[in-house]
């Protein structure tokens, strides 16, 4: 089935560069106030801390429908935009990852600092467990009384879910089916008499895990 993978488990690493400490946090975080919300706790229990750089990556990797970054006061484009091009060259998807960086008193330079926080995303990667995701796309139909059978045998067939299901002078039905077989279900259907399908607005689209 389509799908991408998710942080199965908050993760935390550390890696040292020339004395400044780099402390890695990984989340499974499904939007943006999620995200912020890990930030502000962050923020609370590393008060002492320089910097708490971050970024995102939210949807499937492949297409993703947000992502964002924060340099934090290190010099622009050396701290959220490596850490975001890590990430978007995974296969990982609805993630939030903040590195907390105390200085240790020997400056790194803007090239120094892309491949810290850039080898401070990697590692935290190189030790990440993850899950499949499966990306659902929601479905309304309705169809005549004797084709209902026939239908719930495509769904079944095609791993969907019947979310609802109502019945008046046709029968209505709420579909989640699985993105891999949208095509070939819509297909199948196309021959079925007096059956009319719909697709529910992006914004209600379904993850299951």
């Amino acid at each position: 089935m389509s799908g991408y993978l998710i942080p199965s488990a908050n993760l935390e690493t550390e890696l040292i560069v020339k004395k400044s400490r780099f402390s890695t946090f990984v989340f499974h975080t499904k939007n943006r106030a999620e995200a912020m919300i890990h930030l502000q706790t962050l923020r609370e229990r590393y008060t002492d801390a320089r910097h708490h750089c971050w970024a995102y990556l939210l949807g499937d990797p492949k297409a993703p429908t947000s992502v964002a970054m924060s340099d934090d006061g290190e010099p622009s484009g050396t701290a959220g935009k490596p850490m975001l091009n890590v990430m978007q060259h995974k296969d990982v998807g609805d993630i939030f990852i903040v590195v907390v960086r105390y200085f240790g008193g020997i400056k790194l330079g803007a090239g120094g600092l892309v491949r810290a926080y850039s080898t401070a995303v990697q590692s935290a990667y190189d030790e990440m467990q993850c899950q499949q995701v499966i990306s659902l796309e929601p479905l309304r139909l309705s169809c005549a009384f004797d084709e209902e059978q026939k239908i719930r045998y495509l769904v079944d067939r095609y791993h969907g879910v019947i979310d609802d299901c109502s019945y008046s002078e046709l029968v209505s039905m709420a579909i989640s089916l699985p993105s891999l077989h949208s095509l070939s279900f819509k297909a199948e259907l196309s021959h079925l008499r007096g059956t009319r399908i719909s697709t529910s607005a992006p914004d209600e689209s379904i993850k299951q895990t």
